[in-house]
């Protein structure tokens, strides 16, 4: 009897498959230690960056999240019917408003992140201390080079060339 054994792949495919389902099993593990404090890793997210006095622009929160305004907007919604951030007019230009976060808000997210961070060292644990310090060499490595790409001209990424 033959075997069928899957058809190997470029290393390249193996590593983004890894990494891909690393990022799934990641997230769900947030979404799970997030879940307590009802948040979703969206939510936790932008949560992180605020804070109680300067406030961010919407326009700001959503480039940063890379999510489009409006998604921020529901975020935001969510947040504010919790009482956990607050809306007020920017003071340079009112037509525009800045998110603040509220002491519930700081509670909230200050307990979240400290169970997040708990649950992250639980989880990156099964790699040795030397293996986690090699990982996020190559990790920051990595980074460094997919953001450089980023930055050149579309017909040097490999992606079709425009006419």
């Amino acid at each position: 009897m033959l075997l069928m054994t899957a058809p190997m792949h470029p290393l390249a495919t193996q590593q983004y498959r890894m990494i891909h389902d690393i990022y799934v099993l990641m997230d769900d593990g947030d979404r799970r230690v997030l879940r307590p404090f009802n948040l979703s890793t969206s939510q936790y997210a932008l949560l992180q960056l605020l804070d109680g006095e300067a406030g961010w622009r919407l326009t700001d929160l959503s480039e940063r999240l890379l999510l489009d305004k409006s998604t921020v907007t529901r975020l935001i919604d969510r947040l504010e019917q919790a009482e956990l951030v607050r809306r007020i007019a920017d003071p340079s230009d009112r037509r525009v408003q800045r998110v603040l976060l509220t002491v519930a808000g700081q509670r909230q997210r200050d307990a979240a992140r400290e169970a997040h961070e708990r649950s992250l060292e639980r989880r990156l644990s099964v790699l040795e201390p030397e293996e986690q310090r090699h990982l996020s060499t190559l990790l920051a490595k990595l980074c460094r080079g997919l953001a450089a790409e980023l930055n050149q001209p579309e017909e040097l990424q490999g992606g079709p060339a425009h006419a």
